[in-house]
């Protein structure tokens, strides 16, 4: 029995597409190849779906029966749950895949489409979503130590990434050097901080780093 050729076997698929034809002949692709498949005629039916919130990846025709499929797209791509989409069309054109680009697909295939090309997107979709989960893991982490400050760690911390000394940091919160030192040590090991380099990206990630000098001039 041949192994699956893709590189992201067993990831749950679906397909979007109100060509019956289509569905099954795609459904019968992933299968053999080792994905688990989910198709759907309309968008309507993806998203009554339980199970579609653990796609990996989402096949999307851009012309459906009642809907439009490069809205569908930018509803999805909008959405906190950003699923890595495929479109594909039978009757595409520039400004449609410039459309469809832009809000983030992965690629549009035009109808027929080599099952190479289609396998390969796939690969590209599901290897760029998870990468997507990795970042956004990172970025709750990041908020959830950011949540942790008090409110004058927090102070400091934008203050700190902006390049303000101690002093200075001490006379524009009216606290004495000693308090500022303190609350900077407090919040490095809060925000787990090897450096003032690493709490400056932090800041910059949370969009908490003031905007002055370290002369004190906005």
């Amino acid at each position: 029995m041949n192994e699956p050729r893709s590189l992201s076997a067993g990831d749950l698929i679906c397909v979007v597409d109100d060509d019956a034809d289509v569905r099954e002949s795609l459904d019968t692709l992933l299968r053999s190849n080792g994905h688990r498949v989910r198709t759907f005629s309309n968008p309507d039916e993806f998203l009554e779906c339980d199970e579609a919130d653990s796609a990996a990846c989402l096949i999307l025709d851009v012309r459906l029966r009642g809907f439009n499929g490069l809205d569908f797209q930018q509803e999805l791509a909008g959405s906190e749950a950003a699923l890595p989409v495929i479109l594909m069309s039978g009757h595409g054109d520039i400004p449609m895949t410039v459309r469809g680009m832009r809000a983030g697909a992965i690629t549009f295939l035009s109808k027929p489409f080599a099952e190479e090309a289609m396998l390969a997107a796939i690969d590209e979709a599901i290897a760029r979503g998870r990468e997507q989960r990795i970042i956004s893991r990172e970025k709750a982490l990041l908020r959830a130590r950011f949540d942790s400050l008090t409110p004058r760690e927090r102070d400091v911390l934008g203050l700190v990434s902006a390049g303000l000394m101690n002093k200075q940091i001490a006379g524009r919160l009216e606290l004495s050097e000693i308090t500022v030192k303190i609350h900077r040590g407090n919040l490095m090991k809060k925000m787990a901080a090897d450096s003032l380099a690493d709490l400056v990206l932090m800041a910059e990630a949370l969009g908490v780093r003031e905007p002055v000098s370290r002369y004190g001039q906005k």
